[in-house]
């Protein structure tokens, strides 16, 4: 099947860092017959029993994510923009990459001349293996990531497993924004903020503005990545106030505030 595009802005707030992105620069997924209902049929689960990989990630699927921020010099960034979608859109269309860009977006609000980019690898850390070792001998890659590295100030990037209770990733009709809150949560509290969550995602589907939440598995730990889609930001407040309206989500807010252990602005 075709693979779609799309496009992405950024803001702090407290206990979070909130990710705000213009419309959605790049996105290239397919889209995916997962639908939101998953939520109502989430389990209670037991931190004792098993890891949090295999508690809280879809068991149907073996997707493994991996999100870059890149921190660009203000004069490159067009140059960046331009070189990064022409190698993206080629290795999202090269079925010999077991790879798929879900989305490439540069920021609106809080830090500034940044590219955030999220992909998928179908098949796990095997394929993203496979990935990169294709990509170490593609000397055309190779050439673009020296190319690349002149025009950042810095990078880095965590691998990430999405929750089983939250929508699967696919790109929207746009134009719309989108926002990334980050959440770095204390140590052992993952699965309590997980079940407070399957419950709670059902109150933010007013406006079909969840797209995904994922939990990192390599980079910085105890982390979780909330992304939400808005057509502007008058409709996010407007989505925003009525989830307070919906009976529930003043506990989950309070509980999973409970849960979170340090402030990020972003």
């Amino acid at each position: 099947m075709p693979r779609t595009r799309c496009f992405l802005h950024l803001q702090g707030q407290l206990h979070r860092s909130c990710l705000f992105w213009g419309p959605f620069q790049r996105g290239y997924a397919e889209s995916s017959d997962v639908g939101w209902f998953r939520s109502f049929f989430v389990h209670k689960v037991d931190s004792r029993k098993d890891a949090h990989s295999n508690l809280l990630s879809k068991k149907e699927t073996s997707s493994l994510y991996k999100i870059q921020f890149h921190n660009v010099k203000p004069d490159c960034l067009d140059a960046y923009n331009s070189l990064s979608a022409e190698v993206q859109n080629q290795l999202h269309h090269d079925e010999s990459y077991p790879c798929e860009v879900i989305g490439s977006w540069n920021t609106w609000y809080g830090e500034q001349d940044q590219a955030v980019h999220l992909w998928r690898y179908s098949g796990g850390y095997p394929a993203l293996t496979e990935c990169l070792d294709k990509l170490h001998h593609n000397k055309e890659y190779m050439e673009f990531r020296k190319e690349r590295s002149k025009m950042l100030v810095s990078r880095k990037n965590q691998l990430l497993l999405e929750f089983s209770f939250w929508n699967y990733p696919t790109p929207r009709t746009g134009p719309n924004i989108y926002e990334l809150r980050s959440y770095n949560l204390k140590p052992g509290t993952m699965i309590e903020w997980g079940n407070h969550w399957a419950r709670a995602i059902t109150s933010r589907q007013e406006n079909n503005e969840a797209v995904g939440g994922f939990f990192t598995q390599i980079g910085d730990l105890y982390m979780v990545h909330h992304l939400w889609a808005y057509k502007d930001l008058q409709t996010r407040e407007e989505t925003r106030n009525t989830a307070w309206l919906k009976e529930g989500w003043e506990s989950t807010v309070y509980y999973t505030g409970e849960c979170v252990c340090t402030v990020h602005k972003v």
